[in-house]
């Protein structure tokens, strides 16, 4: 069993409806650029400290075509990645991944891997607040999905055959994020509404 997090709890049943207002894509910006920039807002602004993280590489060959210019030309990771993103948030140790897809009804498992997964356990058992962005670039649909609900999917038996995680299951037990302007993947708000406990009625379904 996975324990939700810092009073985080699953979403209970209902109807909500809300409306998308922006769309970033169309400003030529990329899911990721576009959490990139919501993250800088939130720094800027002095509302969380969050980061992508590193990749560790070990570099094998350099090519110096001249002197004062290096070109790295054989590389490799040193270790296997876990999750984009880390920072805090009022006190709380934030922990998430990124992904997006082409598909209109579902996100392919292979996005995610057992090292991410079991990643994902540690920061809940630790106490830490850990989700993923879910991004369906056909629809311009984007939803956060709490750690504990991906792992539940993920490690089902019956789930295990299948190549993706349903677009029905991710509206169901995730939380639809409305684009906006400043920032573009308003994240945050969902994670303040959790916390303070203000998800009783579903208001932020699509």
């Amino acid at each position: 069993m996975v324990n939700y997090p810092q009073g985080l709890k699953p979403r209970p049943s209902g109807n909500e409806t809300t409306t998308k207002t922006t769309n970033f894509a169309n400003r030529g910006m990329s899911f990721e650029a576009a959490i990139n920039t919501t993250n800088r807002y939130y720094l800027t602004h002095g509302l969380a400290v969050i980061h992508k993280k590193p990749t560790p590489i070990q570099i094998v060959k350099v090519d110096y075509p001249k002197r004062s210019q290096a070109k790295i030309v054989e590389a490799y990771f040193r270790q296997a990645s876990t999750t984009d993103y880390s920072g805090v948030y009022k006190g709380h140790y934030l922990d998430f991944e990124a992904k997006e897809t082409r598909q209109k009804t579902g996100m392919p498992l292979k996005n995610f891997h057992d090292h991410q997964i079991k990643h994902m356990e540690q920061v809940l058992k630790q106490g830490g607040i850990c989700f993923v962005l879910l991004h369906f670039t056909s629809l311009q649909e984007t939803y956060l999905l709490l750690a504990a609900d991906l792992i539940a999917f993920y490690v089902e038996p019956a789930t295990r055959t299948k190549r993706s995680i349903p677009l029905d299951y991710i509206k169901k037990q995730g939380y639809f994020i409305k684009q906006a302007a400043f920032p573009q993947v308003p994240y945050l708000d969902i994670i303040e509404k959790l916390l303070g406990g203000d998800y009783d009625s579903k208001e932020n379904d699509h």
